[in-house]
């Protein structure tokens, strides 16, 4: 016999009710209404956009982005190329652009001895022959002189959270008589 659950936003009224035979895991369940909840609120969130030309967008880019869950999830490969490429078509990439960004990530991935084939994945091109990596920041520095400082630090982070950060390792390292 079929299960439901039932989502609704308070907001907007919006309502939506999945109907199915649900695994019995309580993990399974849990995920079935975090990921109804979710879907209700950006529905809820994209029909209240006032103007019709930003609310199509939200749309078409939810879309899209459902459509690249299903198709990873299958592990339709050629159909997630075909996505993302007309995704970044939309956006005014150009073919020259993609090719461009293929041989920089091509390079960074080999620099970083990663695997090349995630190209090919991502690109649909083969990686016969890959680009010369560009030296990177720590290319001159050796894994005995390596410190912490020599690290780069993610863009996310601005000043202030850097020193919280630091406040806060500092004060974890004294607690611990260190």
């Amino acid at each position: 016999m079929p299960q439901q659950y039932h989502a609704a936003d308070n907001d907007t009224g919006l309502e939506i009710t999945i109907t199915g035979d649900f695994p019995p895991d309580p993990d399974d369940r849990v995920r079935i209404a975090r990921t109804s909840n979710l879907f209700t609120r950006l529905m809820s969130t994209i029909l209240a956009t006032e103007s019709d030309h930003e609310r199509r967008e939200r749309f078409r880019a939810i879309e899209t982005q459902l459509e690249m869950a299903d198709a990873l999830i299958r592990g339709d490969v050629s159909e997630v190329q075909n996505l993302m490429s007309n995704t970044l078509k939309s956006m005014g990439v150009t073919e020259e652009q993609l090719n461009q960004a293929q041989d920089q990530l091509r390079s960074q991935l080999q620099g970083m001895g990663g695997d090349l084939s995630a190209i090919e994945m991502l690109f649909g091109t083969p990686t016969d022959e890959p680009a010369e990596p560009e030296p990177g920041p720590l290319d001159d520095v050796s894994l005995e002189d390596l410190t912490i400082d020599d690290l780069p630090r993610p863009d996310s982070f601005g000043p202030d959270d850097a020193t919280a950060e630091d406040e806060r390792s500092d004060e974890a390292e004294s607690d611990n008589g260190g």
